[in-house]
């Protein structure tokens, strides 16, 4: 069937039907806004109206194509409205009731070759598309927030639906200038069903008093790039949204990691949703603010808390890439570094490494010669931990390996001096059993920097139930010092970024086991519909796919959850060598150098 599509109605004009609209009205198409409240209509209208006005200003569009847009744009507040479209949307509340009852009405008012498509993001397009007469003509079209700027969209068949109806939709899609992404029928699609068990693993986070609203937020905005924090995200989507999709995908999965976390529920119940209502996890300036204001969970001003212990010179042990990062770091905001290895040969290689790094800072003019002459003179090379001896603060960044930790530490309780911090900088070993490897347990602190350490800002500062206060104030200073964002967090496995990356990434990989969606659509729809700035298979293969897998490993021993076993082809790629990028095959294969 070769269906033009040139008239849309459009059932249910909140923010996204409207948006919908927009984007169809822009691309030359006759709109059918429908509505049965008509104050929504008169918003969306006076929504296309602002928005197009907007879109001249910026030279995006002429006076003339916005004249043109608005006329393609007619409301009305009975489906009756619908009967000679093409397509109708239907972008009503997440209720089969409601949406049932829409497609019922409609199936006595358009035509046989109508094409029924739902927006939901949360309900079974089949158990929707059996209610209809038409069951092969129903299909999902699932736009992402806001409609005109988001350029994804999945497009979701059932066992019932008609490829032609697939094939109108995807190339309208495409005419319409977005991403087509053709997927089956389970709760969440792609996109949505990574980001809501990430979403609700945040919330149960918070719940469970592990970090602040804040240091969440912070966390992965900084560790993985986001362009929002996953609870300032509920608030967007509204919480009582969140918990439809939740307990859908849960309904389908029985994933105990896609059960709603109760506070969902308790502030759903509230009626405190998030933006919309002026109060979620957040406190609004007043309902759909998108102005965050203090209240009685809001953090102290920083040096409300306890001070710290003077840090001048900062000891670094290992010769590896993190290592390297690290000391530069220090040696850039003026402290002197002592960096050791085993060995003078692997020390003085680790300071070269360091001294390209700041060179290729002069290429690029984000540091002056003489500024890197003297971050290069603050750093001594050293054979051993025995040049520790005077050090404020030591950083390891060795193997990720418990023993060998646990002897380094054992070696800096003997060299360094009363009063001086022990950082260790794992990301999935328990701090507290490389602090109990010392006979100052109260000293040391986890201080979990991220790859590569110049560029990235975060640090998860990981206190165990030993850490003293003074400790972890020093750490904050020093953070801030270096001009990094320091997150506080537990002793647990994965501390927040990667307790909330590795799940997510593990549930990408079970989608391609079952087949349900490939490599290339599940990049696409997490970096065109969740913003991510690599998809998770992207990541994946530059992480490490052994890397991956032990912290995977370390979540579900810790955790001891089904949903967080690792990927049965996760294991089978990595037992093959299949290691990413390093190895130049992962679940890609790459060129080799």
């Amino acid at each position: 069937m070769d269906t033009p599509l040139s008239t849309i109605a459009v059932v249910g004009l909140g923010t996204m039907g409207t948006g919908i609209a927009e984007v169809l009205a822009r691309s030359g198409r006759e709109v059918i806004g429908i509505d049965t409240d008509e104050a929504a209509a008169r918003r969306a209208v006076a929504s296309l109206a602002a928005s197009t006005a907007r879109a001249v200003e910026r030279g995006r569009i002429t006076e003339e194509e916005r004249r043109d847009a608005l006329s393609r744009f007619r409301t009305f507040s009975d489906l009756q409205a619908a009967a000679d479209a093409e397509l109708v949307i239907e972008v009503v509340p997440e209720s089969y009731e409601i949406k049932q009852q829409v497609f019922r009405e409609l199936d006595a008012i358009v035509s046989p070759a109508t094409i029924l498509a739902t927006g939901t993001n949360a309900l079974s397009v089949t158990r929707l598309a059996a209610e209809s007469q038409r069951p092969e003509r129903v299909l999902g079209l699932h736009f992402f927030n806001p409609a005109p700027a988001m350029k994804l969209v999945e497009v979701v068949s059932s066992v019932l639906t008609a490829p032609p109806a697939v094939q109108a939709v995807t190339e309208l899609a495409r005419l319409l200038g977005k991403e087509p992404v053709a997927i089956g029928d389970r709760p969440g699609f792609v996109a949505d069903g990574l980001l809501f068990g990430y979403l609700n693993q945040a919330a149960a986070m918070y719940e469970a008093n592990y970090a602040t609203r804040e240091d969440i937020d912070a966390a992965m905005k900084l560790g993985c790039g986001l362009p929002m924090g996953p609870l300032a995200l509920l608030d967007l989507i509204g919480i009582d949204t969140a918990r439809t999709v939740l307990e859908a995908m849960y309904s389908s999965s029985h994933d105990r990691l896609h059960a709603p976390a109760p506070i969902l529920g308790q502030l759903a119940s509230a009626g405190l949703t998030g933006r919309k209502a002026g109060r979620g996890f957040y406190t609004y300036a007043e309902p759909g603010s998108q102005s965050v204001v203090p209240d009685a969970l809001t953090p102290a001003p920083r040096g409300a808390e306890a001070a710290g212990r003077p840090v001048r010179s900062v000891g670094v042990a290992g010769s590896g890439t993190m290592a390297s990062g690290i000391a530069e770091v220090f040696a850039k905001a003026g402290y002197d570094v002592v960096l050791a290895a085993r060995g003078q040969e692997k020390a003085d290689l680790a300071k070269a490494r360091i001294a390209k790094s700041l060179d290729r800072s002069v290429a690029k003019g984000r540091l002056s010669e003489r500024a890197r002459d003297e971050a290069l003179g603050r750093i001594a090379a050293a054979a051993s931990l025995d040049a520790f001896a005077e050090v404020d603060l030591a950083v390891e960044a060795v193997a990720e390996d418990l023993v060998v930790k646990q002897e380094l530490f054992a070696t800096l309780d003997k060299v360094c001096r009363p009063g001086a911090v022990l950082a260790t900088t794992t990301s999935s070993l328990p701090v507290v059993a490389i602090a109990r490897a010392t006979g100052r347990p109260e000293d040391v602190v986890g201080m979990h920097f991220f790859n590569p350490a110049p560029a990235m800002k975060l640090v998860e500062v990981v206190r165990t139930v030993l850490t003293a206060d003074d400790v972890r104030a020093t750490v904050h200073e020093v953070c801030h010092a270096v001009r990094k964002h320091p997150v506080d967090c537990g002793d647990r496995a994965g501390f927040i970024v990667n307790a909330l990356l590795f799940p997510y990434l593990n549930n990408a990989i079970k989608m391609v086991e079952e087949h349900y969606a490939s490599l290339d659509d599940i990049d696409a729809a997490m970096k065109l519909g969740g913003g991510y700035p690599m998809g998770p298979f992207e990541l994946l293969d530059v992480v490490g796919l052994d890397v991956s897998l032990a912290i995977e490993k370390v979540l579900h021993n810790e955790f001891r959850d089904p949903g967080l076993a690792p990927a049965p082809l996760l294991e089978h790629l990595v037992a093959a060598g299949c290691l990413g990028r390093k190895t130049g095959r992962g679940f890609r294969e790459y060129a080799r150098r």
